[in-house]
C-alpha cells in the first residue's frame, strides 16, 4: 500500500502522509509505530507528513485528535444520522447467537435502542452505563461506487455501524473519514477487505457535506497456495522479516513493484522506484490476488546484490552482520577482510545472510577451526602427503599473492605429484576454511595470510596423523 501511495503521490505531486491510526486499544502492540516508521525509512518510502516528521495537518496520531472527532459525532446525532446505543456486551452476544440460531440472512444490530432515552433503555434487560454511537443506515444507502481499480463496484448493505466506542475513542469509520477530509486526502489507497465499508464511509461523507475522496481497493496478497498471507503464520507478512534475511531494500521494492502490477515497458522486470512511479496507472493495477512468490524475490535480490559496487555490498556485509547480532563491533581488520572477501562471494550470494557462512573461517581463530568431519572423512588416504607437500610449497613462496600461492601448490601438487587439482587441492581447502567447500581458494588463501593457512595445514595433518 505504502509503495503504491507514495508512487501515485509522486507522480501528481502529492504528499504521501503516514497517519497512526490506534483508536483499537485493545489492538495496540508496543513498538509497532517504531517499527513502521524504521521499516519504511529502510524500505526507501519516506513519508511527507507523519508523527514523526510532522505537517500542516498534524497532529498525525489518531490518538491525539480525539476532540477533533467528537462534534462531529454530535453532528450526526443532532441530524438524525447517528443514535445512543447502550446494549451490553452481554446482549448483542446473544443477539448475534440468536440470529446465527434463526439463520437469518440480515444479521446486524437490531436497534433496540433506536429512538429510546436513556431512562426507557435501563429499564430493559441488557443495559450498560455507557453507551456507544451507531450509524442509521438509511433503507436507501448508495451500495455501488467508483473505483480506480476496479471500475463499478457493488458492496453488500451495512449494518448500523458503531462510530464512537464506549471509552470515547472513534471506530476506524468515523476517524478515517475525518481525518482524510481534514488532512486533504483525495485518494484513498486500500485493501480489499475494505471494499464492504465504503459505503459507511460515504455516508459520513455526505452527512457531513464534504467532498468524498477518490478509492483504490488493492487486492490482497497470496501465498503460493493461494491463500490470504497470515500475519500471525507468514513471517514474510512482515517487512522485518526481509531485513533480518539480509534482503536489500531496493531488491524488495522492485518486487513490491511487479505484485498485481505489469513490469515496465518492455516487460523488464529490474526496474527503478522512478521508472515505475513515471508510468503508473491505477488502470493496470489486477484485481486478482498476486502470490507472493519469495522465489521470485530470491531472483531479484541476487541481481541487485552482484550490481552493486563491492565496497558497497561489503559495508552492507557488515551492517547486516551488526544488526544479525553477529558481530557487536567491527573486529580488528573486519572491513578489510570482508571487502577482500566480497568479490569472491558476491556471485553466489542470494540474501546477504548467507555472506557470513561463506566468509567465517577467515575470522576464526587458527587453533580452534572446526574442520568439518564430513569433509574430513571423504579426504583420500594421501591426503597427509599432500598437506605436507603443500606446506613445503606455500613456506617457500615470496610475495603473497593469490597468483603466487596457485603457482606453487599447481608445481608442487599437480605437476611433483601428479594429482588431479580436485584431490591436489582438498585437503587444503579443508585444513584453512573447515569444509569442502568454500570461496576460491588461492584467493581465499591470500586473504588468509601465510602464518594462518600453514598453522591450519599443520593442524589438519596432526589431526589426521592421530
Amino acid at each position: 500500500m505504502a509503495l503504491f501511495d507514495k508512487a501515485w503521490a509522486n507522480l501528481t505531486g502529492g504528499s504521501f502522509v503516514l497517519r497512526i491510526e490506534d483508536t483499537d486499544r485493545n489492538r495496540l502492540v508496543a513498538g509497532s509505530e517504531e517499527q513502521i516508521n524504521e521499516t519504511l525509512a529502510w524500505l526507501g518510502l519516506d513519508p511527507d507528513e507523519s508523527p514523526s516528521l510532522g505537517g500542516p495537518y498534524g497532529p498525525y496520531k489518531q490518538s491525539e485528535r480525539l476532540d477533533t472527532y467528537r462534534p462531529f459525532v454530535d453532528q450526526l446525532i443532532a441530524d438524525g444520522h447517528a443514535y445512543h446505543c447502550w446494549c451490553s456486551a452481554e446482549r448483542l452476544k446473544q443477539m448475534r447467537e440468536q440470529q446465527q440460531a434463526d439463520k437469518r440472512s440480515d444479521t446486524g444490530y437490531d436497534r433496540l435502542c433506536l429512538g429510546m432515552t436513556r431512562e426507557q433503555r435501563a429499564g430493559l434487560p441488557g443495559f450498560s452505563e455507557t453507551p456507544v454511537v451507531r450509524m442509521l443506515i438509511p433503507d436507501d444507502a448508495e451500495l455501488t461506487f467508483t473505483d480506480l481499480i476496479r471500475g463499478e463496484v457493488h458492496a453488500p448493505r451495512p449494518d448500523d455501524q458503531v462510530i464512537l466506542k464506549a471509552d470515547g475513542f472513534p471506530t476506524y469509520h468515523l476517524a478515517v473519514v475525518v481525518d482524510d477530509h481534514l488532512m486533504g486526502i483525495t485518494t484513498v489507497v486500500r485493501g480489499e477487505e475494505w471494499i464492504s465499508s465504503t459505503p459507511k464511509h460515504r455516508l459520513l461523507y455526505k452527512w457531513l457535506g464534504w467532498q468524498e475522496p477518490e478509492f483504490a481497493h488493492m487486492p490482497l496478497l497470496r501465498n503460493a497456495d493461494k491463500s490470504k498471507i497470515s500475519k500471525r503464520k507468514n513471517p514474510a507478512a512482515q517487512l522485518t522479516w526481509f531485513k533480518e534475511q539480509g534482503y536489500l531494500p531496493e531488491a524488495l521494492r522492485n518486487f513490491l513493484q511487479l505484485l498485481a502490477y505489469p513490469p515496465v515497458e518492455g516487460g523488464q522486470e529490474v526496474s527503478s522506484f522512478e521508472e515505475f512511479t513515471a508510468g503508473f496507472d491505477w488502470g493496470k493495477v489486477s484485481t486478482v490476488g498476486p502470490v507472493f512468490d519469495v522465489k521470485k524475490l530470491d531472483w531479484l535480490n541476487g541481481v541487485y546484490i552482484r550490481s552493486l559496487p563491492t565496497t558497497d555490498l561489503a559495508d552492507r556485509i557488515i551492517d547486516h552482520l551488526l544488526s544479525s547480532g553477529i558481530w557487536h563491533e567491527v573486529p580488528e581488520r573486519g572491513r578489510e577482510i570482508v571487502t577482500a572477501a566480497t568479490p569472491l562471494i558476491s556471485e553466489r550470494l542470494t540474501t546477504l545472510s548467507q555472506a557470513w557462512d561463506k566468509i567465517n573461517f577467515l575470522f576464526a581463530d587458527d587453533e580452534t577451526l572446526n574442520f568439518d568431519e564430513i569433509a574430513v572423512g571423504k579426504l583420500r588416504d594421501d591426503a597427509v602427503q599432500v598437506l605436507e607437500a603443500a606446506r613445503k610449497a606455500l613456506a617457500e613462496v615470496g610475495e603473497w599473492t593469490a597468483e603466487a600461492v596457485e603457482a606453487a601448490l599447481r608445481s608442487s601438487l599437480v605437476e611433483g605429484m601428479g594429482l588431479k587439482p580436485k584431490f591436489a587441492f582438498a585437503p587444503v581447502r579443508v585444513a584453512t576454511s573447515g569444509t569442502q567447500v568454500s570461496p576460491p581458494l588461492f584467493e581465499s588463501l591470500e586473504i588468509l595470510g601465510r602464518e594462518s593457512t600453514l598453522r591450519r595445514i599443520d593442524r589438519l595433518t596432526e589431526t589426521l596423523r592421530g
